[in-house]
């Protein structure tokens, strides 16, 4: 009886690791409406397994808010040509997002420029 269950197991360990993929969902961001903020970068998180930009910007009255702005894993914005040093805490930046659904100052970065205009590595926004 113990050779069925031992041949079993050893043939278990030698078929090949299937990868796993983490799926994070999109459902909180309304990819329908497209937001441009600009503002003063508070912190810059290069962590996985998503990046964060917390940004300080002016509302409509002119009362500072924070926001917290998500982007992809590090690989991904590397790849991306994201880099830790892109943004420092000061840096002066526009970015464009999609706004979290329940109206909270946040959202899923597309692209992201200095105050003169020029882009931060190669646009996040989703092809599929």
């Amino acid at each position: 009886m113990r050779f069925p269950i031992a041949c079993a197991a050893a043939l278990a360990l030698c078929l090949p690791a299937l990868p796993v993929q983490a799926h994070h969902s999109m459902a909180m961001f309304d990819q329908t409406k497209t937001v441009t903020i600009s503002g003063t970068v508070k912190q810059f998180q290069w962590t996985n397994p998503h990046c964060y930009i917390q940004l300080v910007a002016k509302d409509a009255k002119g009362a500072e808010t924070e926001w917290s702005l998500e982007m992809g894993a590090p690989m991904y914005l590397y790849a991306k040509g994201w880099r830790p040093s892109s943004l420092k805490a000061g840096n002066q930046i526009t970015v464009t997002l999609n706004p979290l659904r329940n109206g909270e100052p946040g959202g899923i970065v597309l692209t992201a420029s200095t105050a003169d205009g020029k882009q931060i590595g190669k646009s996040l926004a989703r092809t599929s």
